[in-house]
């Protein structure tokens, strides 16, 4: 099913097949859903969303693994793994992103490493202050030719 077996981790919560959990779910490690999770999830460790699981809630984690069904948003610090099998309805932010053949995501997708993102938080923290004063008529720049007095006294005398 993963051809990248090194990536595989033991989850330290599973939901099972058959299982329904609703309401926000947060764990410190890693977290395998084979079941129905309604309720926003914050993982500290990896998520491994299993092909039985169906998920439909914003999701937020480490290290994501999708080879069931998720309606919501993913949040990756790390990277994003879109299995064959694997069907996203929602927007995607990740530092990386794989889709293998078959895989399906319909939402946008924006992929900055956690370097970029923090120089991403700081610009949007501080704005450029060249941008942040409207040009007036005195900083505006002046027209080529001088002012517009002058091209007209010239077009009049020309």
């Amino acid at each position: 099913m993963f051809k990248d077996n090194k990536r595989l981790v033991a989850a330290d919560t599973l939901i099972g097949q058959g299982t329904i959990v609703e309401g926000k779910l947060m764990s410190e490690g890693n977290l395998r859903i084979e079941g129905e999770c309604r309720g926003d999830i914050i993982c500290h460790g990896d998520v491994v969303i299993g092909e039985c699981g169906i998920v439909r809630s914003a999701v937020e984690a480490r290290d994501i693994t999708l080879a069931g069904k998720l309606y919501g948003d993913i949040t990756a610090k790390g990277r994003l793994i879109i299995t064959s099998a694997g069907h996203l309805i929602g927007n995607v932010s990740a530092a990386s992103l794989v889709i293998q053949d078959g895989g399906m995501v319909n939402g946008h997708c924006r992929t900055e490493s956690q370097n970029t993102q923090a120089e991403s938080a700081k610009t949007r923290q501080s704005p450029d202050a060249s941008s942040s004063q409207p040009a007036n008529g005195k900083n505006a720049p002046k027209p080529e030719g001088g002012t517009e007095e002058n091209r007209i006294k010239s077009r009049q005398a020309g």
